[in-house]
């Protein structure tokens, strides 16, 4: 076993068929060590040791961390997407521009880790990479029969989240056009990050809606996966930020939906426009996109209002009935960001997921929902091994 460190990480690896038979490492996640084998993709999480060290001293430590774990446990693998939750983003964003150098999509966004920390680090990473190429913000990785478009901290200088969102979106379609992808048929997963989300998550909805109009998404054909969330960067006058991922190559069929309307209804009954979640088969696994989710019912309704353990249930009950309708549970989630509204649910909210998830990558963060009886909310991406001739391996 390897020996534990003062820095907690947690890492999740996807082994398919032909790894099955390679030794287990272990890891340390949350202060216990657990078997994970080496893999063709991961989700690395990472966070800081100590809340009394400098925010630089934290920074280093994460990034150093990052390495080594990389370098022991998946050093034929390149991260493709880095996401930083920050504490305070207008004193801490361009340190991190300048220290982390990695050559792959880059995000950061203040939403502060809840263990008083004031970094922590979502990586992903794949093997097996073919080709590398960044052109005007789009970080694209070619392996096998696909290519994976990574788009991270798009923003726009407008007067409104309304404006911004949509000049960010319209930017984000013509990238796609210059990749020959669409909006509709390629884009798998976005993620907005709403600066007084209270206030400026209306204007982000309405020119979601008018952008995804034009490019053909709608009731009647399908949207896209989505995180609408509180969260900044270092500029206060910047509203709306969004991350996006894509794929080019998926064949008619390859992509899908899930629903669970007997637990949930449909986004649009209530006037925002996104998928519960997305299915991408290919030929030897599944990949599941589960969106922001939360409390609600089939009614579109808060469940359980002001009481932050029955709605951690209950959002639980509604992920799992998505991961079921995909043929998945729990035991299939590589990693899963949870956001809390309010701080002081930290030590609750914590202990339930310790319980619930005590090998599986997660962090809980300090951001708003998009509605305010929302306590919590979470998203996760879930991968299983599958064998599906229609299509060519991942």
């Amino acid at each position: 076993m390897m020996p534990k460190t003062n820095m907690q990480e947690v890492v999740s690896n996807f082994t398919t068929p032909r790894h099955s038979g390679r030794t287990p490492l272990f890891a340390e996640g949350s202060g216990e060590a657990f078997p994970v084998k080496i893999a063709d993709e991961a989700s690395f999480i990472i966070h800081a040791s100590d809340p009394c060290a400098p925010f630089t001293t934290q920074l280093q430590e994460v990034i150093s961390r990052y390495d080594e774990i990389k370098n022991r446990l998946m050093p034929d693998a390149e991260a493709v997407m880095k996401r930083y939750f920050l504490s305070d983003a207008a004193n801490q964003e361009d340190e991190v521009y300048a220290t982390d150098e990695s050559d792959c999509a880059l995000s950061v966004v203040q939403q502060p880790p809840l263990d008083g920390t004031k970094v922590a680090l979502w990586v992903y990473l794949l093997s097996g990479i073919k080709r590398q190429n960044c052109t005007h913000g789009v970080y694209s990785v070619t392996r096998g029969a696909y290519e994976h478009l990574w788009y991270a901290g798009a923003v726009a200088n407008s007067s409104s989240s309304e404006y911004q969102t949509t000049r960010i979106l319209e930017n984000y379609v013509m990238r796609l056009i210059e990749n020959e992808c669409t909006l509709k048929d390629n884009c798998v997963r976005t993620w907005f990050f709403v600066n007084d989300i209270d206030n400026n998550y209306s204007g982000v909805v309405k020119a979601r809606n008018e952008v995804f109009m034009t490019q053909g998404l709608t009731p009647e054909t399908h949207y896209i996966s989505s995180t609408g969330i509180g969260g900044r960067v270092a500029d206060s006058k910047v509203f709306a930020t969004m991350d996006a991922y894509a794929v080019k190559g998926l064949l008619p069929g390859q992509m899908t939906y899930l629903y669970a309307l007997d637990h949930m209804n449909h986004t649009s009954e209530y006037g925002v426009s996104f998928e519960r979640a997305t299915q991408i088969d290919y030929g030897d696994r599944r990949h599941v996109f589960v969106s922001g989710t939360a409390s609600i019912d089939n009614q579109g309704q808060v469940v359980w209002p002001r009481d932050i353990k029955r709605q951690v249930k209950r959002m639980w009950e509604n992920v799992e009935a998505l991961l079921k309708e995909a043929e998945m549970n729990f035991n299939d989630i590589t990693f899963a960001l949870v956001y809390l509204r309010d701080p002081s649910d930290y030590a609750v909210v914590s202990a339930l997921f310790q319980k619930q998830f005590p090998n599986t990558p997660h962090l809980l963060l300090h951001a708003p929902v998009c509605r305010p009886g929302w306590l919590i909310e979470m998203e996760c991406m879930a991968v299983k091994a599958i064998h599906n001739e229609r299509f060519p391996e991942f």
